[in-house]
């Protein structure tokens, strides 16, 4: 089934049911606890069919093949590596008996278990190789489509629909499991993960698991409401609860949980179906009373699907609306919206020193370029390390490497090398800006197939064959030329911003008026432009005065963005000042936000002598004050110069060192933080003093940015990982100022349960420990519940520290509980992971809940200092 023979099965029947849960089900059949599902169900194949059927029964018009773990990665992990293709072909096979002709069979994807680099050591590549080997395998055997389920990372997602377009034309539906605040646990919202499965051609998109139905409305309305691909709807049977018999429940009955659906439906779900907890019974129940469900009939003439809990309305997707997106956030914007910057200061061209850095390797000016520009207001970044002397395909892959993690604003890929856009497409976690293509060279040709294969959007550049246009008219042509192109391979008109191909009025005294109406053109038939600013004044003095004035009367006639660098604050402030005076939405309060950076102080932009250089001085208003300042300083002011008084004493060279190391930590800067240090160290700082009031504060700093939703993990790894390897150089000081005594340091049991092979939380979790001094003993994933307790017994342990992602493997903890008491254990037991709840927590008799790594280490704390 292709995606467009599903999205007509969807438009025939308006809402499809899914199955229920699978693995709950089948533990209370007899699956053991850290078993190999697909094998066991391969040795209780009458189980599986039995619950398959009565999915089928209950009204399922698809069921999912239980293939959930049946890649390589996992499979390995129980020496089955090499029976991936007959495990899976008997599987896809027990799930097409079962359904026979009244459903269809999904073959069921999911996460490795194994992390994407730098946060682990799989390779993004070896990834899509692993899915492509499932998929042909699962094609093969006759699934109908497929379904990408319980994923976690977006990067993931996105690796196993590039595997399923590489090697099959078969419908994909893609599910992401959310936390309580609205993220995956990489940090990527609902909103942003819908954007990027629809850019690259998934045929559904929704959410599955962690939650029941009463708390997914919210995340299924903001896919809907930025996507026009069907929305799935896939919940929990409420929050797993321990019975009075000591089994695991959810605490949703079949009673609450249908009526509790409608609110999925009315949010834009069309594909519904139940995850944990749920049963044929739940899926019987929707069946009946939603199957002649219509939204658009409940509704009638509203617009809103539904309040959202702060009572603002949702719609579905605006027509109009173009989306570019990073790992963390998307970026929305239509022809009326207000201007936006795409920063262009990443980029050698005319900058020795970074060619310079980049021949060495170097990316701190990068680095800091990134920074800069997201501070000064920049929307998106232009990315370019086009330059003589380096491998540009490997330099644009190790900059992405370093600048993904740092910022949240989306990319804008400017290369004109096809096989380092294809690198750059293909491992970029968002929906990026492709700069540019033209017609010359048959740069569309082999450039737009790539921003349709990665769901790009693309710059298209009105040069010809044979050069720059060479008049209006052509120009024009050449813009409509590009446009037929990318819609004959199936681009939209919202995946094109056109480059208004600036040129310089020293040259053409016409050339800002061809340019403006060219933008005009634009927008009169639904185009976003864009253009860079630069060239217009070239040659002419006092640039600034020409870039700006041009800048406004681009934005009065439509301009969507610009590339320039956005710390130029005579040319930002007048695109603000523009879009205020147009009466954009929300122009008055960016406007506000704007120039509250200058709080306390009056701008002045002045004529300078000739040969010096233009800038808006920032003064302060105390400096402006006739009651504190004399005649002389009046005069300094006036002309830009700073009086004796404005300066403020400059730091010590130790405090310098001291901040420079902090912000290593914070950014996660691994490449210079040993250097750093020891730098530090050389300069009379104590290593003592750079232990506990500097890299600590900056760890609990980062810790509380990633509790406000500020950091996500892949930051908070990096920046632990920073820590780690400053203290690494810093220990060595640290014992010989204290004799070489060797301090007691309190031990701390920590490991997945048994059964369970995802370690990135626990990995983490174990890092922040060490970093707070604690002596942490990792025993792994999947790791029998009488080690965990006999190691805690052995070590004198303080703390044991569980670890589990799946339902299905968080009752193990129970047994820890049970053997620590029967062994007598004297370590407190705390215990966190996805799925696991406060309430379970006390049900089970731990001694402590850690909803994350850095609340971990609060938590550990707390207890061991009230043993």
């Amino acid at each position: 089934m292709t995606r467009e023979s599903f999205w007509d099965l969807i438009e025939n029947r308006k809402i499809l049911f899914l199955d229920g849960a699978t693995g709950t089900n089948l533990m209370k059949k007899g699956l053991p606890a850290g078993a190999c599902t697909e094998e066991w169900i391969l040795e209780n194949p009458d189980v599986i069919k039995e619950l398959q059927k009565s999915y089928v029964d209950a009204g399922s018009d698809i069921i999912y093949a239980p293939t959930f773990t049946g890649n390589r990665i996992k499979l390995k992990n129980f020496g089955l590596e090499d029976r991936i293709e007959e495990i899976n072909t008997k599987l896809v096979q027990i799930a097409k008996d079962s359904a026979g002709d009244k459903s269809l069979v999904a073959g069921d994807i999911t996460m490795t278990g194994r992390q994407l680099k730098p946060m682990g050591d799989l390779d993004f590549e070896e990834l899509i190789d692993v899915y492509k080997e499932q998929i042909k395998i699962l094609d093969k055997a006759g699934c109908d489509l497929l379904v990408v389920e319980t994923m976690m990372s977006l990067q993931e997602c996105r690796a196993a629909l590039i595997a399923a377009k590489e090697v099959s034309d078969i419908a994909v539906m893609v599910t992401l499991t959310f936390e309580s605040d609205g993220r995956t646990l990489f940090g990527t919202d609902a909103a942003t993960a819908a954007i990027v499965m629809e850019s690259l051609g998934a045929a559904a998109v929704g959410a599955n698991c962690g939650t029941g139905p009463d708390n997914m409305a919210s995340i299924i309305a903001d896919m809907a409401s930025v996507t026009s691909i069907p929305i799935i709807a896939k919940p929990n049977a409420g929050l797993p609860v321990v019975t009075k018999d000591g089994s695991t429940e959810y605490d949703m009955e079949c009673a609450v949980f249908v009526p509790e659906m409608e609110k999925l439906l009315r949010a834009g779900a069309s594909i519904i179906g139940g995850c944990c907890g749920t049963t044929p019974e739940y899926i019987n129940g929707i069946y009946e009373k939603y199957r002649d469900f219509s939204v658009d009939e409940v509704l009638g003439e509203k617009e809103s699907y539904l309040e959202y809990p702060d009572g603002t309305l949702f719609t579905r997707k605006k027509e109009g609306i173009r989306y570019l997106t990073s790992e963390r956030m998307n970026v929305a914007f239509g022809l009326d919206d207000p201007f936006m910057i795409v920063g262009e200061r990443i980029n050698p061209t005319g900058k020795k020193k970074l060619q310079a850095e980049l021949r060495e390797g170097k990316l701190d000016m990068i680095c800091d370029f990134v920074s800069q520009q997201e501070e000064d207001g920049a929307a998106i970044l232009d990315v370019n390390v086009g330059m003589s002397g380096i491998d540009e395909k490997q330099m644009m892959s190790d900059v992405l490497d370093e600048i993904i993690p740092l910022t949240s604003l989306p990319l804008c890929i400017d290369t004109s090398d096809e096989a380092t856009m294809e690198m750059a497409l293909r491992k970029y976690p968002g929906r990026a800006l492709i700069n540019s293509i033209s017609l010359e060279k048959d740069k569309a040709e082999r450039f737009l197939p790539l921003a349709k294969k990665y769901g790009a959007m693309f710059i298209a550049l009105p040069v010809g064959p044979k050069g720059l246009p060479g008049s209006l008219e052509e120009k024009h042509e050449i813009i409509e030329q590009l446009c037929d192109k990318a819609y004959e391979i199936g681009l939209r008109k919202e995946d094109i911003v056109v480059d208004g191909l600036v040129a310089t009025i020293g040259a053409n005294p016409d050339a800002a008026l061809e340019t403006l109406s060219t933008i005009a053109f634009c927008k009169k038939n639904g185009l976003a432009t864009i253009c860079g600013l630069s060239n217009i004044s070239f040659g002419l003095p006092q640039r600034a005065f020409i870039n700006t004035a041009f800048l406004t009367m681009a934005i009065a006639n439509g301009l969507t963005m610009a590339i320039c660098n956005p710390s130029q604050e005579l040319l930002v402030n007048s695109a603000f000042a523009s879009d205020l005076l147009r009466h954009k939405e929300e122009s008055d309060l960016r406007y506000i936000e704007r120039m509250n950076r200058y709080d306390g102080m009056t701008v002045q932009v002045s004529c300078v002598p000739k040969g010096q250089k233009l800038v808006a001085q920032s003064i302060s208003q105390d400096a402006l004050n006739p009651a504190v300042i004399d005649k002389n300083t009046k005069n300094n002011v006036k002309n830009n110069v700073p009086s004796s008084g404005e300066y403020k004493e400059e730091k010590s060279l130790t405090q310098m060192f001291y901040d420079k190391v902090k912000t290593d930590v914070m950014k996660g800067n691994k490449r210079s933080i040993e250097k750093d240090t020891l730098e530090a160290v050389d300069a009379g700082c104590v290593p003592k003093t750079l232990l506990n009031d500097v890299l600590m504060p900056a760890i609990n700093e980062v810790g509380d940015l990633f509790d406000k939703g500020k950091y996500f993990l892949p930051q908070l790894i990096a920046s632990a990982e920073a820590m780690k390897l400053s203290i690494a150089k810093l220990e060595p000081l640290l014992n010989e100022a204290d004799g070489n005594e060797d301090k007691k340091k309190e031990t701390i049991i920590i490991a997945t349960v048994h059964g369970d092979i995802h370690d990135i939380g626990k990995n983490l979790v174990a890092l922040m420990l060490k970093n707070h001094g604690f002596n942490v003993i990792d025993l792994g994933k999947d790791v029998p519940s009488e080690k965990i307790v006999d190691t805690a017994v052995a070590e004198n342990a303080c703390i044991i520290a569980l670890s589990a992602l799946m339902t299905t493997t968080m009752q193990e903890m129970k047994n820890v509980v049970r053997i620590a008491k029967e062994k007598s254990c004297n370590a407190k037991i705390i215990i966190g992971g996805a799925v696991v709840t406060e309430d379970y927590a006390w049900e089970i008799g731990a001694d402590g809940y850690s909803s994350d790594a850095a609340n971990c280490v609060r938590v550990v704390k707390n207890i061991i200092q009230n043993v």
